[in-house]
Order: structure tokens, then C-alpha cells, then sequence
């Protein structure tokens, strides 16, 4: 992967530095309706519980709160708002870092700072590629409570088959310690893009997903993946207080088919992955635990 001249990271300095801030308050029902949609059975959640990890994505317009007007034609915020008008067309969540300093809480009132930290160029298999390091940071009443670092990455449009054919499949680990498996269905991504804010048309509208986008189907979000893989920890180490969760997209998966959620013990925490029906790697993450 090399540096790309052409609309290079000197196109976008201004918006390094950029800022946004938003408020919330963390509302009992959207806590319940997240552990809903995840098949969990915890009691309705009372004033004072904590947040689970990752659940903070529902709050503070994490995705951005915009007009309907101000959506681009594949369902994000049009770019040039907040984000830079990068002009490649596929934009999807590459990765997280995120730790937590302190717990929010159900009733807490949710301040969300996000800054743009850097834009690079690159160019890949696949072609040009842009990178935009975004970090959020959460403070509820008693001080800051998370840091967030997300990866956005935007891409070329698939080539045609013929002219590029798919780079091989990477084999999931072998040596899972404990696993889960579940079928995500549109019900499921339905859900969660209400509850994250999220109107991305890859995760609800099959025709834009395959015809304009390329994909097989309707694609499981990097998020959903993210937290589904935190909430396979939680399950695993019930007593055990998540500090720290770094989560990296490696391929799609699809509504309608079968994945797998595994991992093993691993220094500091679990490891753990995301396998698609056929057994490759789809996601990986490290959980770091306090027990």
C-alpha cells in the first residue's frame, strides 16, 4: 500500500483539527430496545445501571443528527459537513479503539466531543484509498467517561469481475475456546439502524446494496459486528468490567447467512473473532478485562 498524489491528504488539511458537540441523555428504553435487538435477557434497565460497552453509539448523534435533506444518495450525512467531501464513493467503519475511563449511566446527561484527527491517502489492491481517523470523547456528569477512535475508510467502486477478481479469504482461528452462532436477519439490521441513526441503504435497501454498491446482499454493520462480539465477552465474563475493546472490519457479512462469534483467552482480556458460512475472517477484536 503506497501514498496517492492525486487528491492527496493536502486537499483536506483545513479539515484536520475539525470539531463537532453534541448532548444526550441516556434513556432507559433505547438500552432496553439495544438488549432486545441483541436476543439478551436482562431486566429493564433502572436510573443509575451502567451503560453496557458500545451501547454509547445510540447517544449523542455518534453518526451525526442531520435533515433528511442533508443525507447523501447512499443514506450518510452528505459529505462536507462534518466529514471532508472525499469524492470516492464507498465509505465503510473500518475499525475501533475504544476505552473507558468511567462508566455512563442510565439518566446520565451525555456530552460528545469529535474531532477529525487525521486524513492519509493510500492506494491498495482495490485502488485509492482515504482514511479519516475520527476520535470521540464522552463525558457524563462526574467527567470524561470514554475515548473512541474510529477509522472511516473510503473507496474506489468495485471493478467488474472479469477485470479484478476477490483477493482470497482469510481462514477464521481455529482454536476457539467458546463460540456462538447466529443468522443476522433484516430484522435485526432494521433495528439497530434505527437505534444508531443509521440510514446507510447497504443495510436495508437490497437493490442499492447489490446494484449500486456491489455487495452479495444486505450487509451485517461493522458496528453491529463490533458489539455483538462485546456482547459475546459479557456473556463469557459476566463479573468482568470491559476497559478497553479494539475492533477491526476485515470482510462483510450478510443478512440471511450464518455467523460465527468466537474467541479464546488471550494477556489482558479475550481475543476474539467473527466468521462468516464459510469459515473465513470476517472481524477480529481484543477485549481488554479488570476483573
Amino acid at each position: 500500500m503506497t501514498d496517492e498524489n492525486a487528491d492527496s491528504t493536502d486537499d483536506f488539511r483545513d479539515w484536520i483539527g475539525r470539531s463537532e458537540e453534541a448532548t444526550d441523555i441516556v434513556a432507559p428504553m433505547r438500552v432496553a430496545e439495544m438488549n432486545a435487538t441483541l436476543d439478551r435477557d436482562d431486566p429493564f434497565p433502572g436510573a443509575g445501571d451502567d451503560l453496557p460497552p458500545l451501547y454509547h453509539w445510540m447517544f449523542a448523534g455518534f453518526l451525526g443528527v442531520v435533515r433528511t435533506s442533508d443525507l447523501g444518495a447512499d443514506g450518510h450525512p452528505r459529505r462536507g459537513l462534518f466529514l471532508p467531501p472525499v469524492a470516492l464513493p464507498r465509505r465503510m467503519w473500518a475499525a475501533s479503539d475504544v476505552t473507558f475511563h468511567a462508566a455512563l449511566r442510565v439518566g446520565d446527561a451525555v456530552i460528545r466531543r469529535a474531532v477529525i484527527e487525521n486524513i492519509e491517502n493510500k492506494t491498495g489492491r482495490s485502488g485509492r484509498l482515504t482514511f479519516v481517523t475520527v476520535r470521540h470523547y464522552y463525558a457524563g456528569p462526574t467527567g470524561p467517561a470514554l475515548s473512541d477512535c474510529q477509522t472511516i475508510v473510503y473507496r474506489e467502486a468495485p471493478a467488474p469481475p472479469e477485470d479484478d477478481a476477490p483477493p482470497a479469504p482469510q481462514p477464521a482461528p481455529g482454536d476457539a475456546e467458546f463460540s456462538r452462532t447466529l443468522t443476522p436477519g433484516i430484522t435485526m439490521l432494521f433495528r439497530y439502524s434505527a437505534l444508531i441513526f443509521n440510514a446507510h441503504r447497504i443495510h436495508f435497501d437490497r437493490a442499492f446494496a447489490t446494484g449500486e454498491e456491489g455487495y452479495s446482499g444486505l450487509v451485517v454493520h461493522g458496528p453491529l459486528v463490533a458489539t455483538l462480539l462485546t456482547d459475546l465477552a459479557r456473556r463469557e465474563r459476566p463479573g468482568a468490567r470491559i476497559t478497553r475493546i479494539r475492533f477491526r472490519a476485515v470482510a462483510p457479512l450478510f443478512e440471511g447467512h450464518e455467523m460465527t462469534l468466537a474467541g479464546k483467552e488471550a494477556p489482558g482480556g479475550l481475543a476474539l473473532w467473527a466468521a462468516d458460512d464459510r469459515g473465513s475472517l470476517a472481524a477480529e477484536a481484543q477485549v481488554d478485562l479488570e476483573t
